[in-house]
């Protein structure tokens, strides 16, 4: 057999290790792999422009560790279809048919296919004109519902624990206020974790709402108490008085969110005096060397991608429940979201330690 794989979407740390998985178990049954550049992009190679190359175990050995992917990404181009949640887009005739033209000069058996709700939306399309998928969820936001949990987020959540270790020094040694802006659209997982990792004092999220006064009092009430430093992590998503900050570009149909680390930070430094920075983590969260837990979910998701082909169950994609492997239907896996539930024990555990959520 000859199978393709591709990233799409966002990056994030662990790709390298779904590929390195993904040439490993295809390479031990004595299939071939192609790897396709660039997401979706590369299915329109032409000949004498190919945009692809085949994988071999020499070639991925180690990749596991590296950040990023060796074979790139885009989340735009002539594939994105992102519309929203819930909601269907199409592709161009035109793009299909090269697509069609792609596969079968390439002898393409079947494509594995590690992106989003998005990407995995632009699969099933494809499956559709006949060509066989797979689909590995990849997303630091942690917010596919299909699967406890998606490679990369694990990495993101170390990078904002250890940027609020760092922070705190500096904001300790100044009496200041600390606003810490992280990813997370629609969930607040990388901050609620990395939050109660780094001993915030403040987790504002997309799913609980928040007012000011109810911060500016926690806040209060622990420098009463003689605290130096105080620590508050706010999740891109988050709304301000019911409202999203948004950054003035608009890509693919959706606006790019941030700046409501910025705002909340101005808002209170003038509400209790405290001198107050903002700090954004951004693309920090998505790059660099993934952690342990991603290098190994990410092979594990690559491999079981491949024993899914092996068993011709197509238009499924790989999740892990209960700590084992299972096949979810794409279809059922891009339905819904993962949010957090302001009721949860992690929200509680947060609570118990003191953490203000606003509310």
């Amino acid at each position: 057999m000859i199978i393709g794989v591709l990233n799409s979407g966002g990056d994030c740390p662990g790709l390298n290790a779904v590929i390195e998985g993904v040439v490993g178990a295809a390479t031990r049954r004595g299939w071939k792999v192609i790897g396709f550049y660039d997401g979706f992009e590369g299915l329109l190679s032409e000949e004498g422009n190919d945009k692809f190359e085949y994988l071999t175990p020499a070639k991925c050995r180690g990749l596991r560790a590296k950040g990023g992917t060796i074979l790139g990404t885009v989340n735009k181009g002539n594939f994105a279809i992102k519309v929203g949640v819930g909601q269907k887009g199409e592709i161009e005739p035109a793009v299909l048919e090269k697509t069609k033209q792609t596969v079968k000069r390439l002898g393409l058996d079947a494509l594995i296919v590690v992106g989003g709700d998005g990407s995995q939306s632009t699969a099933l399309l494809l499956s559709e004109i006949g060509l066989p998928v797979v689909g590995v969820p990849k997303t630091i936001d942690n917010d596919l519902g299909a699967t406890d949990v998606t490679f990369g987020f694990n990495s993101a959540v170390e990078v904002v624990s250890e940027s609020l270790d760092r922070l705190e020094t500096t904001a300790n040694a100044h009496q200041r206020m600390m606003v810490v802006e992280v990813m997370g659209r629609h969930a607040g997982w990388i901050a609620l974790q990395g939050g109660i990792a780094g001993s915030a004092d403040v987790i504002l999220l997309p799913e609980i709402p928040f007012t000011l006064e109810n911060v500016v009092k926690s806040i209060e009430e622990r420098k009463a108490a003689g605290q130096r430093e105080i620590l508050v992590v706010v999740s891109e998503g988050a709304r301000l008085a019911d409202e999203l900050i948004l950054l003035d570009e608009k890509t693919q149909g959706e606006v790019r969110l941030g700046g409501i680390g910025k705002v909340i930070a101005k808002k209170l430094e003038d509400a209790t005096g405290i001198e107050t920075r903002a700090c954004v983590l951004g693309h920090t969260q998505r790059g660099g060397s993934p952690c342990s837990y991603d290098r190994i979910l990410g092979v594990r998701f690559g491999s079981y991608a491949v024993q899914l082909v092996a068993e011709e169950k197509f238009s499924y994609m790989v999740a892990l429940r209960g700590g084992e492997m299972v096949p979810v239907s794409i279809e059922e896996a891009v339905e819904t979201l993962k949010l957090v539930d302001p009721d949860c024990q992690l929200v509680q555990t947060a609570r118990d330690l003191g953490v203000c959520f606003g509310d």
